[in-house]
């Protein structure tokens, strides 16, 4: 009867580890938060990221901001973007401020400001 006890404990952690290891690498929330905003982003997308060390959460958020300020952005160019060092919000931000402004910015000029460590928005600014 004790081993059957014992078996029952350590199937019962081992399940949950597993369970823990499965939800740090699929983040179905997150995965679920994308979907209801309207970003199209699969689950196996987010594993990739995870795997390549890029922070799902952050890339999401962004193209949530994104799509709610009505720019188009890819899940690869915010990649790309935070593996180059860059600062992924910033660049949303300034988008989606130029954007508002009318004022013709791609993400790709975006991008190299960022990385050239300007302020976006004081370059992108015309009254200044």
């Amino acid at each position: 009867m004790e081993t059957n006890i014992f078996t029952l404990i350590a199937f019962g952690v081992a399940t949950l580890i597993a369970m823990w290891v499965i939800f740090y690498f699929i983040p179905v929330g997150l995965y679920f938060t994308a979907a209801m905003s309207g970003v199209n982003v699969s689950l196996i997308q987010l594993v990739f990221m995870r795997w390549r060390k890029v922070p799902p959460t952050l890339i999401v958020h962004a193209l949530i901001k994104a799509t709610k300020g009505g720019i188009h952005v890819s899940t690869d160019e915010l990649e790309a973007h935070f593996l180059a060092g860059g600062n992924v919000d910033k660049v949303v931000d300034a988008l989606i401020y130029a954007n508002a402004r009318a004022i013709h910015l791609t993400f790709r000029e975006a991008a190299t400001m960022d990385l050239g460590r300007k302020d976006i928005v004081a370059e992108i600014n015309p009254n200044k």
